[in-house]
């Protein structure tokens, strides 16, 4: 009997269980998944879990502490065998995971730009002086700020449609968002909006990726674990992987976390060479450090560790502590 069929012999004994956040857009990405294995005959269901991101919704991300802010409780989950595997948004997962955990799948990546969406401007050159900006990413206000240093950004937390209710209420004359998501939520005619170039803005770390999260079948006595592994492994994009991993490596050289102003994408470009772009930078823009690299696949190791012993020449960490200090 082929192995790949012994393991979806053993899947089919009992529906396998998915946990998700319960916003739309997480609900769109687990079904999406959902619907994956189901065609290939593995039965899947849904589990919806509140995430510490999604309960507290009155203050910023980057204050509220703590690394997985909307994943640590997919992963107690995880750990008590309440779930079999996750979904996740990659850019939300933090570079360190709990080692009886695994990163098992990453797919392929969607549009990972950010996008720009207002119900009278234009774009971000078309907003008045002083116009009120909502974003709940350090990253993304940095950036904007970049542009824009006469914009004022302001925190803007919910799901996608709270926040577009808001602008719509003109608590906002514009607000940023990841293209992938409204591409995802099938909004792109629905609303104003104009895509960033990653030049302009850099993504973050993994944008526009998911994250397939099980447990690590090395540490399991249960063949279910290890089944589970490898069917979710066929769902792996080895060139999206290969990108996200170098994105997810550069922020953890760096001692950065998913809420830090820190953006990096790579992609690969013609002949196979890799091409990274990065930027970190303090709260108010005045501090940037902006770089692009080009490189062979074969190189990355050697060319991601002098960007950093560059950056770090540059005073990045400096600039990192002076984020925490104000933040508190």
């Amino acid at each position: 009997m082929p192995i790949a069929q012994r393991y979806k012999d053993t899947l089919q004994q009992s529906p396998i269980i998915l946990g998700t956040r319960g916003s739309v857009l997480a609900l769109w990405q687990a079904n999406h998944i959902k619907a994956i294995l189901e065609s290939q005959g593995i039965s899947v269901v849904l589990k919806s879990i509140k995430t510490k991101g999604d309960k507290i919704l009155d203050a910023p991300l980057a204050k509220i502490g703590g690394k997985g802010l909307f994943t640590k409780e997919l992963e107690q989950e995880l750990l008590n065998r309440t779930i079999d595997f996750a979904v996740h948004s990659l850019k939300d997962v933090p570079v360190i995971i709990d080692p009886q955990l695994m990163l098992v799948a990453i797919t392929k990546r969607a549009d990972p730009r950010d996008c720009f969406v207002s119900e009278k401007y234009a774009d971000i050159h078309a907003l008045p002086r002083n116009a009120k900006v909502g974003t709940t990413s350090l990253r993304r206000s940095m950036q904007i700020k970049r542009i824009r240093n006469d914009v004022d950004t302001h925190n803007l937390r919910g799901n996608i449609q709270t926040r577009l209710e808001k602008l719509k209420n003109g608590d906002y004359d514009a607000i940023i968002l990841a293209s992938a998501a409204i591409n995802r939520l099938g909004l792109q005619n629905e609303i104003s909006h104009y895509h960033f170039d990653t030049t302009t803005i850099v993504p973050a770390m993994g944008q526009g990726a998911l994250g397939l999260e099980c447990r690590d079948p090395k540490y399991s006595s249960d063949f279910r674990d290890q089944a589970i592994s490898k069917i979710l492994e066929s769902l792996h994009h080895k060139d999206t992987g290969l990108c996200c991993n170098i994105e997810r490596a550069f922020i953890r050289l760096l001692g950065g976390g998913c809420q830090s102003p820190i953006g990096i994408h790579t992609k690969i470009i013609q002949d196979r060479n890799l091409q990274i772009e990065y930027i970190v930078g303090n709260l108010d823009a005045t501090k940037i450090l902006y770089g692009t690299q080009t490189c062979l696949i074969g190189e990355i190791e050697y060319v991601l560790q002098d960007i950093i012993n560059s950056l770090k020449n540059q005073d990045v960490d400096n600039i990192l502590n002076e984020v925490r200090e104000k933040l508190g």
